[in-house]
């Protein structure tokens, strides 16, 4: 699902998206990750940033 850039409305903070790079920044920046190994743990558990921050959380990285 890609960003549609007209939407002005607030962020959506419920999917994290792979394809863009201000996305991959923002939550690997929250979590605590690099690019890289968000992009590995949303193919894990999905992209639900509650999912993955629970699996960061489990101590997986």
């Amino acid at each position: 699902m890609s960003d549609n850039k007209m939407n002005i409305g607030g962020a959506d903070r419920r999917r994290i998206s792979l394809t863009e790079d201000y996305e991959l920044r923002y939550w690997a920046n929250k979590f605590g990750v690099s690019r890289d190994q968000l992009k590995e743990v949303v193919r894990q558990v999905g992209d639900n940033p509650q999912a993955v921050e629970d699996y960061l959380k489990a101590g997986n990285k």
